[in-house]
Order: structure tokens, then C-alpha cells, then sequence
């Protein structure tokens, strides 16, 4: 449990923000195997899909729900393994230079001894190392919060809403409808 530590930009406790091994091994191995592994499924599904959609047309039978569905899981894959290849980049690059980031914060306060108080190694050898840019950790940031958005436009459909306020409406006395031939319709009862 050592390697949750809290974020300094974001204020989130977060698995491998210093620790470079705990980052590879418990962040960017699964996300990439679960992204590698979805990619697969996804593209069988699809494989599958278009099987079912040429044997439908040659049948006769109309498809068109079917390539809306088709159209739907598509646009939703794209909208979630892009923002995660992002986020899978933006940690390999964190993870290749956090040392180089680090020392040359340490760097730069050894150079301002009468500030800080902090044990300082000797110089060594090489320019000024590299700093992170704000703007890698906003799109990282960013592109975690969308993959979670998009999920819930896909799930949070007008037909979900509904489902839900038929759900929330059982407590309520049941709705009765006519149908144009003059029969009782009660159709919040079981």
C-alpha cells in the first residue's frame, strides 16, 4: 500500500506518482492489456456484425437497426480508445522522464541554497534538465475524465431515462391509458 501517493497537481491519491515500477506494473500493464484486449474483441464483434449484416441483405431483411447499432458501437469505440491511447501515451511519457524531472527540480533548489534547506548531491555532468509541461498533465487529466463521459452518454440515453422514470413512477398510482378501440390500459402494473 506505499505506492499510493497523493497527486501534487490534481490533489488525487494515485498509484505510481514517484514510483516508477508501481506505475508500469500496476497502471500502464493493465490499461494497456485491457485496451489490447478490448481492441480484439471489439474488432470480432464487428467481424461478426458485418457476417449477420451480409446474411440479412442477401435474406431480404432490412438492416437498418442493425447498422444503427453498428454505427453507435462504433462511434462509442472511437470516443473511448482514443482519450485511453492518450492517457497510455501521456504515462509512458511520464514515466520515461519523472527522473529526469525530478533531479532537475532538485537541481534547480540546490541552486537556491539560501532558500531551502535540502541535502544537495554534487553537479552533474550536463545542461539544464528537462521540466514537464502543465499542458501533458491537463491533457492527461482531461482524457481520463472523457473516457468516463462518454460512457455515460452511452448509457445514459433517452431510453435509460425512461426506464428509469417508469421505475421511480411504481410508487405512484398507476397511469391508465385508452387504446383508439375503447379498452383500459394499466401500463405500470405487472
Amino acid at each position: 500500500m506505499a505506492y499510493i501517493v497523493c497527486d501534487v497537481l490534481s490533489g488525487v491519491c494515485y498509484v505510481g506518482v514517484w514510483n516508477m515500477p508501481a506505475l508500469r506494473g500496476f497502471v500502464l500493464a493493465p490499461l494497456v492489456v485491457y485496451l489490447a484486449l478490448g481492441t480484439v474483441f471489439l474488432l470480432a464483434g464487428f467481424v461478426s456484425l458485418f457476417k449477420i449484416r451480409t446474411i440479412m441483405k442477401s435474406d431480404g431483411t432490412r438492416t437498418d437497426k442493425l447498422e444503427k447499432l453498428m454505427i453507435r458501437i462504433g462511434v462509442f469505440s472511437v470516443l473511448y480508445t482514443l482519450p485511453a491511447t492518450l492517457v497510455i501515451a501521456c504515462l509512458f511519457y511520464e514515466q520515461a522522464y519523472m527522473d529526469q524531472w525530478t533531479l532537475g527540480w532538485q537541481e534547480r533548489q540546490c541552486a537556491q541554497r539560501s532558500k531551502y534547506a535540502i541535502p544537495c548531491p554534487p553537479r552533474l555532468p550536463g545542461g539544464p534538465r528537462p521540466q514537464p509541461h502543465f499542458e501533458f498533465f491537463m491533457i492527461k487529466y482531461v482524457m481520463l475524465l472523457i473516457v468516463g463521459i462518454t460512457s455515460g452518454f452511452w448509457v445514459w440515453s433517452r431510453k435509460t431515462l425512461q426506464t428509469w422514470g417508469r421505475l421511480c413512477g411504481r410508487g405512484a398510482p398507476p397511469t391508465v391509458y385508452r387504446t383508439p378501440d375503447g379498452r383500459v390500459v394499466h401500463p405500470n402494473r405487472v
